[in-house]
């Protein structure tokens, strides 16, 4: 698992830095400021909840701290789909940063799932 937590952490790092550099672009070339802002909260918590869970006090804590992660990371998809759906972003502004959520996204949940599955 600690291989695991290793890619999760700088992967969700390297996603947070692109989610920093969206929410950039948005403000500085298409004034956007209200959706970037959530997009930029959901995208740079994933990281944050996994780092967090890497300081659980237990192993349920350590599971919670996944689940809050796949939740930002879910929610994330949510404003990258919105704001391509409203024109703020093209497909090609879209593409990288959408296969990186989706990617921690099954990522985390398969890291949920074997922990629940993991006999104590």
């Amino acid at each position: 698992m600690t291989e695991r937590k290793s890619i999760l952490k700088e992967k969700s790092f390297l996603f947070a830095l692109k989610t920093v550099k969206l929410y950039q672009f948005l403000g500085e070339e298409k004034r956007e400021f209200i959706l970037s802002k959530q997009l930029l909260r959901s995208g740079t918590s994933v990281g944050a909840n996994i780092r967090e869970a890497q300081n659980a006090e237990s192993k349920m804590d350590f599971i919670h701290k996944l689940a809050i992660a796949q939740k930002e990371c879910d929610e994330t998809l949510y404003w990258l789909e919105l704001l391509y759906k409203a024109n703020y972003i093209s497909e090609v502004e879209i593409t990288s940063v959408y296969s990186d959520a989706n990617e921690l996204l099954k990522m985390l949940r398969s890291a949920i799932l074997t922990l629940k599955n993991k006999p104590k």
